[in-house]
């Protein structure tokens, strides 16, 4: 049976560009991916990296429902840790007011940024932890519900809770996910290694909920779609690039294609782009097509995530198209 597919939208900018010109850019994929037939659109939460545009998921998501119809919408997600579970509890709730049944609130556990960042979000001097997220998301979901919430009134969250995700890298949030009976995300884009474990750990520890009666699992991976291979290929290589740049704490926007060629790479460097491409599904559409079924099969997820990174977005939106084709999305598929 076939599975839904969604998008994972970076909303990448691009040397050359503007961060309006990213924005407008994911209004316009929202718009082209709804009507191809995915599933949801999520968006991430990154600060401090200029090569990122979506540091407000609640904003962003605002005006993407506001052009969409029909697609699910959220967040890929909102790292708890920065905020106040209150307010991320109004302005989630406030979408769910305003767009009912639509809309998604998956939750992180890291900070998804530097120390130094994490301490300007949350105005505090204070050792900065993730140890306290249990408590964090049970005020969260309380919110919501008014249960426990200490006599503070979450408008206009209570009653209008979105559907909850957990998402994770490793196997912490797997687990919490599996014990909650909450729908879990994984990051295979960028911690693919840790893909098969978490995978396991979450159906290993589900408990059935009101929320689900069996596990269900999306991973988000990078996906591009060309004319052919070494189109594709092409393509791709910026984004790693970039990615490169940014584990050698140089983060900076996407790179054209001309720059990616031009750049002097070390041995060491063309190892760590080779193994960051072997993890991603780069192609033709019919490499592509057999890289997702072994995907889906190898992982047995219910749900997959695409995200596309290249310098072009033409090239971006035409590799969803290509997808969207190859496994067979029709625009009444969208729920």
């Amino acid at each position: 049976m076939p599975i839904p597919y969604s998008v994972l939208d970076l909303a990448p900018v691009a040397n050359g560009a503007t961060e309006t010109e990213a924005l407008r850019n994911s209004l316009d994929l929202a718009r082209v991916t709804e009507r191809l037939g995915f599933h949801r659109y999520w968006v991430a939460e990154h600060h401090n990296m200029p090569g990122i545009a979506s540091s407000a998921p609640a904003v962003l998501l605002a005006h993407i429902a506001m052009v969409t119809e029909r697609i699910r919408i959220g967040s890929g997600g909102v790292m708890l840790p920065n905020h106040a579970p209150l307010v991320v509890a109004e302005q989630f709730g406030m979408l769910e007011a305003l767009h009912p049944g639509r809309v998604d609130l998956g939750i992180g556990r890291a900070p998804g940024t530097d120390q130094v960042t994490a301490r300007a979000l949350r105005r505090t001097e204070g050792q900065l932890s993730v140890d306290d997220f249990p408590e964090q998301l049970t005020e969260l979901a309380n919110y919501f519900t008014g249960r426990d919430a200490q006599g503070v009134t979450a408008v206009p969250a209570l009653g209008n809770q979105p559907a909850i995700w957990l998402l994770g890298s490793s196997g912490y949030s797997a687990q919490v996910a599996g014990y909650l009976g909450l729908p879990f995300a994984f990051a295979h884009h960028f911690s693919s290694e840790n893909t098969l474990p978490a995978l396991a750990l979450y159906r290993e520890r589900f408990r059935p909920s009101a929320v689900l009666a069996e596990p269900y699992a999306l991973i988000a991976a990078n996906v591009v779609c060309g004319e052919d291979d070494e189109t594709a290929h092409r393509l791709a290589a910026p984004a790693a690039l970039q990615f490169l740049q940014l584990r050698k704490g140089k983060p900076g926007r996407l790179p054209s294609p001309e720059e990616t060629d031009e750049y002097p790479y070390s041995d060491l460097d063309r190892l760590f782009i080779a193994e960051r491409l072997d993890s991603q599904v780069i192609g033709g559409p019919d490499t592509v097509r057999e890289r997702l079924a072994e995907l889906v099969g190898s992982t047995g997820v219910q749900e997959l995530m695409i995200t596309t990174n290249v310098y072009r977005h033409a090239d971006r939106v035409r590799s969803y198209e290509r997808v969207a084709e190859l496994v067979g999305l029709r625009p009444a598929a969208v729920a």
